[in-house]
């Protein structure tokens, strides 16, 4: 079907647009993959261009997940197409994104947008999740890694399957992109934010 062709093409082109690169680019003159730990995400814009263009650029991303989300009800075929669906392509075109050679960031704000969509109330206590653990821990990485964990054991708590999958698939996309940042964690080289 073609609305359904669209939506994919769409939610991977959404998830593509590298906000962390247009913002240090547009406002900084910097391109943000040559400094900090080079990623394209709100954690090393936080880093590299401080508080406001972090907010910015994780707003952005988060933007992404949800628009996609939303897709398959603006085409009129949410009843065919999950929202989910839609919303973990953005996730996959954030992590390698076409305009940015395929290097993105670590689907962590993406996936949270797809959440706020498609399923507000996991958003919420994944949000809380996350500050309380970056307020005990002071790893992004591991609070992060931490808040999916936690997204699957909550949708399968609620038991919705296709929930259960798009997030348990989330997650693993979530751990997967973090795998430098364990092995730092467990080699005690990881930085710790130093605002919380």
């Amino acid at each position: 079907m073609m609305e359904i062709a669209l939506i994919v093409i769409v939610s991977y082109l959404l998830g593509s647009i590298p906000s962390g690169l247009i913002v240090g680019k547009a406002f900084y003159g910097i391109d943000i993959r040559e400094h900090g730990s080079g990623n394209l995400g709100g954690t090393n814009t936080f880093r590299t261009l401080g508080k406001k263009a972090g907010i910015i650029v994780t707003a952005a991303d988060i933007l992404k997940g949800t628009l996609a989300s939303f897709l398959p009800a603006i085409f009129g075929v949410d009843g065919q197409f999950d929202p989910l669906i839609a919303g973990m392509i953005a996730v996959v075109g954030h992590m390698y994104p076409v305009f940015a050679n395929f290097k993105g960031g670590k689907a962590v704000a993406t996936s949270g947008g797809v959440l706020l969509a498609c399923a507000p109330i996991m958003f919420i206590v994944m949000v809380i999740v996350f500050l309380l653990s970056l307020y005990i821990t002071k790893f992004v990485s591991l609070s992060s890694i931490i808040a999916s964990i936690v997204a699957v054991i909550y949708s399968v708590i609620v038991w919705e399957p296709m929930l259960i999958i798009v997030v348990s698939l989330l997650s693993l996309f979530v751990i997967y992109r973090h795998r430098a940042n364990i092995k730092r964690i467990i080699n005690k080289t990881e930085p710790k934010i130093k605002w919380m």
